[in-house]
């Protein structure tokens, strides 16, 4: 595979073997429903799965890879140095807690500032997309049986498919016009949500996906699976990869237009 080119092949390796402990985990509090749901101070929630699933990928990386620093959602930084992994170890927690399987375990590898390893896991829906820095972008169950994932070719936005999460968001940073005239202008619109829009345009299903308001966990793992499928991956004010608080990501034919279609609104 392809991948082997890569000189982070040996760490998107470790990423492949953590998710599948991190799976197995998750899964299982997932089909017993077993948990309590809290609500952290952001109101959003969290279960002892999420924080079980990060203390597991946390101790197998201090085992593998002890020099590299950490941070993840539940318990934020640890070490130091040019090498971080970011772990968001359920990306969909409000899915997760309804039984809605679209959520993903995210293990990101990030180098001097760039995310160069990406795994998205999602293991209800039977389904994992990985990339490392020019090595491609692949789908599959395992690095042995996968097919590699390519954007697609669509060059109008009247002909692209548009995916979201949530309207709230947009009217928080005061662009909720220039979103609904967006998708206005395109030809289909559809909520996938969190990792899996992201996904979804890497396969070439999903054309444009956007999301205003996001954490670095949210977006690390998804930068590498997208732009080693041949797309961008921006913030909403076009800086690359996931230095800013939101996301637009496509197969980059469409970016520019998308850019400007999604900026603030007149007078905000």
């Amino acid at each position: 595979m392809s991948t082997a080119s890569s000189p982070y092949t040996e760490d998107l390796r470790l990423a492949h073997m953590i998710a599948d402990s991190a799976d197995d985990l998750t899964m299982s509090a997932f089909t017993s429903m077993d948990f309590e749901v809290e609500t952290k101070p952001d109101l959003t929630p969290v279960t002892e799965a999420d924080r079980s699933a990060e203390e597991l990928i946390r101790g197998q990386l201090s085992r593998a890879r002890g020099r590299d620093a950490v941070y993840g959602e539940e318990f934020g930084s640890s070490g130091s140095g040019p090498r971080r992994w970011v772990i968001d170890p359920i990306d969909g927690t409000k899915n997760f807690v309804r039984g809605v399987p679209v959520w993903a375990t995210l293990i990101a590898l990030v180098d001097e500032g760039e995310p160069v390893v990406g795994l998205v896991s999602a293991p209800a829906l039977g389904r994992r997309w990985w990339a490392a820095k020019g090595g491609g972008a692949y789908t599959g169950r395992s690095m042995s049986q996968a097919r590699q994932l390519q954007v697609s070719s669509v060059s109008t936005l009247q002909d692209a498919s548009f995916s979201y999460s949530s309207l709230g968001g947009w009217r928080d940073i005061g662009r909720s016009r220039s979103f609904l005239e967006f998708t206005e202008q395109v030809w289909r619109t559809r909520a996938y949500g969190d990792f899996w829009s992201y996904c979804l345009v890497a396969e070439g299903a999903v054309d444009v996906a956007a999301e205003p308001e996001l954490a670095l966990y949210d977006m690390a793992a998804l930068v590498p699976v997208v732009t080693e499928a041949g797309g961008r991956f921006t913030s909403l004010e076009g800086e690359p990869g996931c230095s800013g608080a939101n996301a637009l990501a496509s197969n980059g034919l469409l970016h520019e237009a998308a850019l400007n279609a999604l900026g603030p609104d007149a007078g905000a």
